[in-house]
């Protein structure tokens, strides 16, 4: 991999942040569902109660790629794991090694902090991404299926 450097990015970086969202979002074909702006991820990641934690790769002063991740919880383990939620590498730098650098780092950040695993989410389409995890060890979920409430249904859930 080219000298490139791994950091936690602060909340001047919010605008590069945006940039990859956005990237990732054109890139997952999902532009129309990404309303991110820099005042809300101002907020949720640098406020008082930061949800999420984000890495960037950097190389020549110059922001790359990123990983956004989070804690979750085993009870079966009785332990905290991360979930990331989004990694991107811009288009011209992959092949390089950086999603792999920035997948280590997160390895690294998970041992250190006693967890006892990482895990993520992928499109069953994006081939690409998924034979990249699994050349890195990674085992499909098959037996899970991930359920989400949002929007109205969320709203009207919460009045149940």
């Amino acid at each position: 991999m080219p000298m490139a450097s791994i950091r936690f990015a602060d909340a001047g970086d919010t605008p590069v942040i945006l940039r990859f969202i956005r990237a990732l979002a054109v890139y997952e074909k999902l532009e129309q569902a990404c309303v991110a702006t820099e005042d809300s991820l101002q907020s949720t990641l640098f406020g008082p109660k930061p949800y999420a934690e984000v890495l960037l790769i950097e190389e020549d002063g110059q922001a790359h790629g990123f990983a956004l991740f989070f804690h979750n919880y085993s009870t079966f383990l009785a332990k905290p794991g991360i979930y990331l939620e989004d990694l991107f590498v811009d288009p011209a730098r992959r092949g390089k090694g950086y999603g792999k650098a920035l997948l280590a780092k997160l390895a690294q950040i998970a041992v250190a902090r006693g967890c006892g695993r990482l895990e993520w989410s992928v499109l069953d389409w994006n081939q690409p991404s998924i034979d990249f995890y699994l050349s890195l060890g990674a085992q499909p979920m098959d037996a899970w299926t991930i359920y989400r409430v949002d929007g109205e249904a969320l709203t009207a859930l919460s009045k149940a």
